[in-house]
């Protein structure tokens, strides 16, 4: 259970975000600042994918590099199939790659093809942090997709303040809290001080104001 803290401070916000006319659902994210740590040493970045418990409102959306039996029978899984053809297609035209890279939160690939991706679109790919999880050419992605469409990626960089989403305007303040518990959890076990080293986190609707929660 979430402290009751954190479970206010999310009634807040989305008790703001009703009174705001938005012709869409509004993301609740989460800014995340730390302190007392130096993040151009690589060890201290964050860098995590957490599996929210309640999801992230909207699931997020999968592309899948794969050829033969795997692309057959993977591909009803997942929101893009990228075929072994389109990658090299992909490598001549960057910008319309850059697009698909944006669209989509995480990317699979069969591990035979891991070495061309790298190679031809790891210069997009690598800095979004969505290089593929390689997978078997006979792999049952089924499991693995299931677990992304509620994974969300809390990454640092080399920056003291970053963001990450913990759900959607449409979930409950109850809900939310406990996958904003979740994260902050996973941030106490990967920093050097735990909670010492996390100066703050605000919680706030896309366009909405923000609550201090830590």
């Amino acid at each position: 259970m979430a402290e009751k803290k954190i479970v206010d401070s999310v009634g807040k916000v989305l008790e703001e975000s009703k009174k705001l006319d938005r012709k869409f659902k509004q993301k609740i994210d989460l800014v995340i600042n730390l302190k007392n740590l130096d993040l151009n040493i690589p060890k201290n970045r964050i860098d995590e994918e957490i599996i929210l418990p309640h999801g992230r409102g909207s699931e997020a959306k999968i592309a899948l590099f794969a050829s033969g039996e795997l692309a057959l029978k993977s591909k009803k899984h997942v929101d893009l199939l990228i075929k072994p053809e389109e990658i090299e297609d992909f490598s001549t035209d960057k910008g319309k790659f850059k697009k698909v890279a944006d669209a989509h939160h995480f990317f699979i690939a069969e591990a035979p093809l891991m070495p061309t991706i790298g190679k031809t679109l790891g210069t997009v790919l690598g800095p979004r942090g969505k290089m593929p999880k390689p997978v078997p050419p006979n792999a049952d992605v089924s499991g693995l997709v299931k677990n992304l469409r509620s994974t969300v990626k809390v990454r640092s960089k080399s920056n003291k303040t970053f963001h990450t989403i913990a759900g959607e305007e449409t979930m409950s303040k109850e809900d939310i809290a406990e996958n904003i518990s979740a994260i902050i959890k996973r941030l106490e076990s990967k920093l050097e001080r735990g909670r010492m080293n996390i100066g703050s986190v605000y919680v706030k609707t896309t366009m909405g104001s923000s609550e201090r929660i830590i």
